[in-house]
């Protein structure tokens, strides 16, 4: 599995972004049962995790960032976007998406993530 982000930037406070993450996988593997996921880190602090979705598609959202950012999942182009509104500086960080990678039931619940994304740049200037 091989992800690929694009999309970030730098944006003054109160602005958009958007990231996305095209996935490439095995042609036996379904993404469509795969947990995937955005992670953050911002100098000096520690990994947070921003926004998940399950194999259902179901969506949990960070209380940080719940009502300004959205994630989907787009199962036939294997794309997963975040889309950043309202943003502040404290979101100022490195992106990743990042997946199990794993092609099981809706009802497996989601394992470690496996795979990342080589990271992408969000900058929120005050």
């Amino acid at each position: 599995v091989q992800l690929i982000q694009s999309g970030g930037g730098s944006v003054q406070a109160g602005g958009s972004l958007s990231v996305s993450c095209a996935a490439s996988v095995p042609t036996y593997s379904n993404y469509r049962n795969y947990c995937m996921g955005w992670i953050r880190q911002a100098p000096g602090k520690e990994r947070e995790g921003v926004a998940r979705v399950d194999r259902y598609g179901n969506v949990t959202v960070a209380e940080s960032v719940k009502g300004r950012f959205t994630i989907s999942k787009d199962n036939d182009k294997k794309i997963l976007y975040l889309e950043m509104n309202s943003l502040k500086p404290e979101d100022t960080a490195m992106y990743y998406c990042a997946t199990d990678g794993v092609d099981m039931p809706p009802w497996t619940g989601c394992v470690e993530d496996r795979y990342w994304g080589q990271g992408t740049q969000v900058t929120v200037s005050s």
